[in-house]
Parts: structure tokens; C-alpha cells; sequence
């Protein structure tokens, strides 16, 4: 088929307002073509050149040679030469272009690739006179792209990945977004042969959509996707924002992430071009990097761990597309013993390899990499490596490598003071079962050090089971004695932190089948369940756990301690709870478990419950003695005390010689509470009070408030032991004095005194007695007589106050009857007193 032709020059000088004409159209080429080929066949001479370059200076002049998609899909290559201006004085510079339409869907003769008409001898710099040459004649086979692009692939070996990607990337459908890829070379037929680079290692579609001119002043404005432009206007690229190569300049620090482009690279520096029509044959993506790495590496060539990767990964995926000398060739390139840069994605991928022909492929062919596999599990400290199954290594291979890795195994598990992570420690245990490497003399140690780090690092961990589990549970299932002796160092440690080892049992589902006991891992993996099954009712909860563990506390003692640090980790129990502790087991038990600890804090903590009420009611109407819902109120505000008091009371008598210092003063203040309140307490209370206060320090403020509540609420009854008031007046406790003169205020105290002369008579004697007991004392009594006591007894009949000053005189003595008469007159002429002063003011 006839090919048109085109030709363009450029304006003779002085041709004004005109960039050139066409001076020859072949027959096809519309008017509307010609203008939207004008712009890209327009050549702009380089900076610097002479006004009259000599015809050295004109042959370096570069030429661009250019191909392009025009808007109704046909094609364009062109080449763009500058001339020697033979018209006028025949010195100056012109540029002639030659240009050969291709209309959709025709082919260059030959079904050549555009680049390779680079070469072509047919390319004119003149008009020709006549009819046009038709067709374009092209070199003979593809060594007019190809020679020498070994050579210049290797001169180029720094840019060579980077620029590769790129024109991948530019050969997409998608193009560039418009932004092409400029190179920057000092000869514009080096960007010539970039692009034949791009024709041989591309697929042949791709390097179809490669438009491109090998020369250009302006390649922000080109239409083209890879543009070639010489140093000096390398700057205006990067000014543009484009993605340049200055391929002229020093080599590039950084490479590329692209492993196709990194692996092509490689080829290129081989001199082994025709390895990527190879690749190409392979199944798989085009720009895929595995079937390439896959292609040099069997045929000898040094890839980097991502290529080799990349590799792995490709006949993983597809073990039988590799006949099987190539099958051996790849493993031995992989697990080649030279190569020290491994990485840990490539062990992977090397490990995925050998799951993928084990079985498939002779054991001689795998075996180096199940070598690879093993040494870097131990020397490499990979723990993620998807290890070799047992009958890998039962061959001669497998006892070389265990005479190898064996001592190294031993050594490193026998040492018990460098720190080793949980999946070091597992990967060591797997290996050595591979190699069948005696593990029995150091498997004590190793599980007594693996135990905790389990816990510890799943603790340490993220939601979800920790990164160790996968191994950790195949190397249970592996090795029976293994499994046995981690349950059984787990269920040892798990009574000294409960929760921890229920946590880590939540996350790692280990397995418990097999006759072995295993009391505490039991009662750790069910307390979850328990939980959500039961809510809130923890004694429900403490008794399915207990259930689980399989044994009685009276059997095994540290089940008590399991049990309680499950259901009440962070909290006391509360007194009814630790009641049913203390019942569920002798004190023997409980001594054994260390449980008794936690009931000590259940008793002092429960004290502290409800201190308000406690605290307003103590001394009042259970002081007085007097309405039913007085004494109510006292009895529900004493509940919790009095519970936690009994339990005291027993927590003193079970365990006399493990209770001591303030845990102890505080349960023999919370037992004298009671006392105080329900029986007849040894005498000497109110000192031993303020003793036991002090031995308890620091004593809980709730606590404290109890105590002497239930002292001064002691004091103010009527039949208080008159050596107790005396020894509390006396003791000159500021505090426990406030807290009487509080309980003297309550209304319940004011009615009483108000309504019982008896219980009025009785509370002055007091308050008026010791005057000169300490500093505390006097003020608060005289102040209960003038705010408290007084206006109790304004209220009074005359009767009643009759037999306040009746009393006084019997208990007291005549000079007491005689005080309160001349207190009471004090009080009755004041009043006296103000009614006179209201009636002079009103008259």
C-alpha cells in the first residue's frame, strides 16, 4: 500500500509573518491534517549555533525524529533536519522535514515498529523534484534498532531502571496524563536508541503507544509521551514539573522501586536482550515482574533480593509452568550460598516456593532450599519462615545441615541470660524436631523461660493474637513433650497473676486435650465465659470457676488463689463475698493460697462503705435510745459494719500470726466498733481507740470515722462508764472531742435532752465537770451547755426543770443542784431581761 508523503521547510530569511511552508503533499493528506501536523514537524535550532555554521557545525546539529498520533488515528513519523540555506548568500540554516502518513491501521512496511525507521537511508533533506518515493524504504531486519544497544544499555547502567519504568508507565493506556517523559541527552540519537531499549523490552503494544520526538526546545508544550532535549534546556523541563532523566549528567543517587524495571535493567547489563522474548512466553502479566526474574535467573544472571522474590513468588503461584531442568535452575540460583543480601519478604517467598514443589519435585531438588530455609530460621533469626516439613531433611542434606545448625540450636536454648523473643524461642524448637536435634536436657529451661515471655509479650501486644501465635500453636501440635511441658509451667505461674495468663488464653486458644490435670489454665479459660454468661453475680462466677478447675481447694490449696485473682482482680471483695471465701476452704487452705490477704482487705474496705450515715447516726438515736425509727436508722447505717466486724473478728482468730501491723490494728478497731455498739467491750476503750487509730495509720479516714462515732456515741449514753468519759476527756484528742461535740448537736441528742429531764440532768453534770482538762475539752463543753443544753431547757416546763435540778442534786452533790440553779437563773434573767427591754422599745 502507498504510504503519503509530506514535506515541509522552513521560511527562507525574510520571509515575514511565515514559520515555513509544506512543499509536497502526498494524495490522503486533508487540509485539516496538514494543519494539525504543522506544529509537530516544525524544527528550533539549539542556542549557540553560528549565523554561518561550517558543515561540521550543521552535521552535529540534532536531528528530531519524531512519532505521533494524529486526531483521526492515523500516524505520523517524521524526521526534522536542519539544511544549509542555499538561497542568497548561502550561509544561513533552514530545516527540512520529511514526514510518512500512516493511515488506522496500516502498518510501516514490514510491520516494522516506528523507531526503526530511525535509521532509514531514505529520509531526504530536500523537496525531490517529481513524484514522491513511495514507499518509504526501511533497513533490512532489526539491526538498524538493535546494534549496539547493548553497549549503550550499559553506559547508561545508572539511569537504566529509573528511565525503564518511566517508559512503562508512559506506554500504559493511560498515557502520562499529557506530562511525557523527558530524557536529556547530549546527542538526540541516544535518545533514539532510549527508545529502541523501549522496543525491545516492551511488549509490542506498548511500545505501539510510545509516542515520541527525539528532539525539542519546548517539551511542556509536546504532544509526544517520552520527548528528548538536549542539557541546556534541561532546567525549563523540571521548571515545568516534568519527569526528567538527565541521562547527560552525573549519575542518580536513588534507584527505582519498580522490580519489572530493576530486573530489565539487569537483562540490559547482561547484554541478554532476547531473554525478554522469552519471558514474554511465560504466563502472567506483561509488565509482571516474576516471569523476567524468573527467565535471568535461569539463565545465570545476578539478581537483587527483590527480583529473586519476585521470582519466588511467580513459580510459587505456578509450580508447574517450569519444565524441570528450569525448575532446578531456579532453586539453585535462589538458594545459591553466595548470595548474602537476602531479605526477610524473600525468605518467604523462597519458603512459599518450597510448599509449592515438596512433592511436586524430586527431594534433591528442593533440598537446598529446605538448607536455605532452616540456616536463616537459625542464624538469621527469621521467625516468620514457613518451615520445611520432617521428611525434608531425611536424606544425606538433612544430616549435613543438622551436623551444621545443631550445636548452634543447643547453644542458644541452653542460654538462659540474653534476652530471646517468644517466636525466636519456638522457631528454635521447630528447627531442631526438623533436624531431630536431642532438645530433651534443655527443655526444662527453656519452657520455664518461655512460660512468662508469653505472657509478657502478648501483654505488650495490640488487640488480637500476638504475632507468635501461628508458630506457637503448630509447635504445640508438632511436639507432644513441648506441649506438656508449656501447659504444665503454665498452669504453675498462673496462680501468681491469674488475669494475665486469662488474657493471654483469650488471644491464644491453646490446647488442653490429654490426661494432664492443668487446674489453673482450666479455671483461667473459662472465667470469660463465666463473666459473660453471669454478669455481675461474682460469687456465681467464682463457683463455676472453681468448678472448672476439677479439684477442691482442700486438694490443692492454690486454686483458691487462681479463683479469687480471676473473679476479683482489680477489687476487694465484698463482705459477703469474702465470707463465702473464708467458708469455701479451712484457714489452712486459705493460709496456703495466701487468699487470706485479699479477706483482710474485703473486711477493712467494706468498713469504709456508707461512712456518711455511719457518721450522722452514731451517736444519735442509738446514743438516746429512744424512737423506733432512730434506732432503725442506726441498725441499717451499722449493717456493713457489723458484717465486716464479724468477719474481723474471725480473719483475728484464723490467722493470728499472719495478720500483724496496721492491717491488724485496723481489724481489732473494726471488731471494737462492734463492741462499742452491741456488746460490753473490755474497759479502756477510748484508749485503745486512739491507740489502735494510731497503729493503723495510715488508717482509712472511713474507718476512722466509725471508730469514733461509735465511741462518742458510747459516751453520750447514759449508762457510759464514768473512768471511759474520763479517760476521753482527759486524752485531750482534739479529734474524737470534735466528733463528740458533733454528735451532741444532732436533733436526735437536742430532743431528748428537751424531753428526758434525766438525760438533761446527766449532760450537764458532764459538761460542767473537768474545766480545766486540757485546751480541747472546756471550750466544746461550754459551748454544748450555752447552744445545746440551754435551749433544751428554756423549752421545759417548770416541773420538768424542776427535776433537772432534782437530779443534778442526786447524783452530784448539793453545790451541783446549786451551779445548775445559777446556770438556769443566768438563762431565766437574760430572758427576763430582753422581755423588759421589748416593752421600753415598743412603748
Amino acid at each position: 500500500m502507498s504510504l503519503a508523503q509530506v514535506h515541509y521547510t522552513s521560511a527562507a530569511p525574510g520571509d515575514e509573518g511565515t514559520a515555513g511552508r509544506f512543499t509536497a503533499v502526498g494524495p490522503g493528506v486533508s487540509g485539516a491534517l496538514l494543519a494539525e501536523i504543522e506544529p509537530l514537524v516544525r524544527y528550533e535550532l539549539p542556542g549557540g549555533v553560528p549565523e554561518r555554521p561550517s558543515d561540521g557545525e550543521l552535521r552535529s546539529l540534532p536531528q528530531a525524529f519524531g512519532y505521533f498520533v494524529l486526531s483521526d488515528g492515523s500516524r505520523l513519523v517524521v524526521r526534522s533536519a536542519p539544511v544549509r540555506d542555499t538561497g542568497g548568500t548561502g550561509a544561513g540554516v533552514r530545516f527540512h522535514a520529511h514526514a510518512v502518513h500512516l493511515p488506522p491501521g496500516v502498518p510501516l512496511p514490514g510491520d516494522r515498529l516506528p523507531v526503526e525507521a530511525w535509521r532509514s537511508p531514505h529520509w531526504v533533506a530536500a523537496t525531490p523534484g517529481g513524484a514522491i518515493p513511495d514507499p518509504l524504504a526501511l533497513p533490512p531486519g532489526p539491526a538498524a534498532v538493535s546494534e549496539g544497544l547493548d553497549d549503550f544499555a550499559v553506559s547508561r547502567g545508572p539511569w537504566l531502571a529509573a528511565v525503564l519504568a518511566d517508559l512503562r508507565r508512559a506506554s500504559d493506556t493511560e498515557g502520562t496524563g499529557g506530562r511525557p517523559v523527558v530524557l536529556v541527552e547530549r546527542q538526540c540519537a541516544d535518545v533514539a536508541r532510549w527508545l529502541g531499549l523501549a522496543s525491545v523490552t516492551l511488549p509490542r503494544e506498548s511500545a505501539e503507544r510510545l509516542t515520541f520526538t527525539t528532539y525539542t526546545r519546548r517539551p511542556g508544550s509536546s504532544a509526544s509521551r517520552v520527548v528528548g532535549v538536549g542539557p541546556e534546556d534541561a532546567e525549563a523541563a523540571r521548571a515545568a514539573g516534568l519527569r526528567v532523566h538527565e541521562c547527560a549528567g552525573p549519575a542518580p543517587a536513588g534507584g527505582t522501586e519498580d522490580v519489572w524495571a530493576t530486573t530489565a535493567a539487569r537483562v540490559w547489563r547482561s547484554r541478554s536482550p532476547e531473554l525478554f522474548r522469552e519471558a514474554r512466553e511465560l504466563p502472567g502479566e506483561p509488565f509482571a515482574a516474576g516471569p523476567l526474574a524468573v527467565t535471568a535467573l535461569c539463565a545465570g544472571i545476578t539478581l537483587g533480593p527483590d527480583e529473586r522474590a519476585a521470582a519466588a513468588d511467580w513459580a510459587a503461584d505456578r509450580p508447574y509452568a517450569l519444565d524441570a531442568k528450569r525448575t532446578g535452575q531456579l532453586v539453585e540460583a535462589i538458594a545459591s550460598p553466595g548470595i548474602d543480601d537476602r531479605t526477610g519478604p524473600e525468605f518467604d517467598a523462597a519458603g512459599r516456593l518450597f510448599g509449592a514443589l515438596e512433592g511436586r519435585s524430586p527431594a534433591s531438588v528442593t533440598a537446598p532450599l529446605a538448607a536455605m530455609l532452616v540456616t536463616e530460621a537459625v542464624r538469621g533469626g527469621n521467625g516468620s519462615l514457613e518451615l520445611p516439613r520432617r521428611d525434608a531433611f531425611a536424606g544425606p542434606e538433612g544430616a549435613e545441615v543438622a551436623g551444621l545448625l545443631g550445636p548452634e540450636i543447643l547453644t542458644e536454648l541452653a542460654d538462659t541470660v540474653g534476652s530471646r523473643t517468644v517466636a525466636r524461642t519456638v522457631q528454635l524448637l521447630r528447627v531442631a524436631r526438623l533436624l531431630d536435634v536431642d532438645t530433651a536436657e534443655s527443655l526444662p529451661g527453656v519452657v520455664d523461660r518461655l512460660a512468662p515471655a508469653l505472657l509478657a509479650e502478648t501483654s505488650a501486644a495490640h488487640e488480637g493474637p500476638p504475632g507468635f501465635a501461628p508458630a506457637l500453636l503448630e509447635l504445640l501440635d508438632e511436639q507432644f513433650e513441648v506441649r506438656t511441658a508449656l501447659l504444665g509451667a503454665l498452669d504453675r505461674i498462673a496462680p501468681e497473676d491469674p488475669g494475665a495468663v486469662a488474657r493471654f488464653l483469650e488471644r491464644v486458644a491453646l490446647p488442653f486435650t490429654g490426661t494432664q490435670a492443668l487446674p489453673h489454665l482450666r479455671m483461667c479459660a473459662e472465667v470469660p465465659e463465666a463473666m459473660a454468661t453471669l454478669g455481675g453475680d461474682r460469687a456465681a462466677v467464682w463457683h463455676r470457676v472453681l468448678r472448672a478447675a476439677g479439684l477442691s481447694p482442700f486438694a490443692e490449696p492454690l486454686v483458691l488463689r487462681t479463683g479469687v485473682g480471676l473473679v476479683w482482680e482489680d477489687r476487694a471483695p465484698t463482705v459477703e463475698e469474702a465470707r463465702l471465701l473464708l467458708d469455701a476452704a479451712t484457714s489452712d487452705a486459705h493460709r496456703v493460697a495466701g487468699t487470706w490477704a485479699r479477706l483482710v482487705d474485703a473486711a477493712l474496705s467494706t468498713s469504709a462503705a456508707g461512712t456518711s450515715a455511719t457518721g450522722t447516726s452514731a451517736s444519735g438515736p442509738s446514743a438516746a435510745g429512744a424512737s423506733p425509727s432512730g434506732t432503725s436508722a442506726a441498725g441499717t447505717s451499722a449493717t456493713g459494719t457489723d458484717e465486716a466486724a464479724r468477719l474481723a473478728h474471725d480473719l483475728l482468730r484464723g490467722f493470728p500470726g499472719e495478720i500483724g501491723g496496721r492491717e491488724r490494728a485496723g481489724l481489732l478497731l473494726l471488731d471494737l466498733v462492734r463492741e462499742l455498739r452491741t456488746g460490753a467491750p473490755e474497759p479502756g476503750w477510748a484508749e485503745r481507740v486512739r491507740t489502735l487509730c494510731a497503729q493503723a495509720e495510715p488508717v482509712e479516714p472511713a474507718l476512722r470515722e466509725r471508730a469514733h462515732a461509735a465511741l462518742v456515741e458510747r459516751l453520750l449514753a447514759p449508762d457510759r462508764p464514768g473512768a471511759e468519759l474520763y479517760d476521753f476527756v482527759h486524752g485531750a484528742d482534739a479529734e474524737l472531742i470534735a466528733a463528740y461535740d458533733r454528735a451532741a448537736r444532732t436533733e436526735t441528742v437536742r430532743t431528748r435532752l428537751r424531753t428526758q429531764p434525766a438525760y438533761a440532768a446527766d449532760c450537764f453534770t458532764v459538761w460542767t465537770a473537768h474545766p480545766h482538762a486540757g485546751r480541747a475539752w472546756p471550750p466544746v463543753a461550754a459551748a454544748l451547755l450555752d447552744e445545746v443544753l440551754r435551749p433544751a431547757v428554756r423549752g421545759m416546763s417548770a416541773e420538768d426543770v424542776a427535776e433537772v435540778e432534782a437530779t443534778v442534786g442526786r447524783t452530784g452533790s448539793s453545790g451541783r443542784a446549786d451551779a445548775f440553779r445559777a446556770w438556769n437563773r443566768s438563762s431565766t434573767l437574760g430572758r427576763l431581761g430582753r422581755r423588759i427591754a421589748g416593752r421600753v422599745r415598743r412603748g
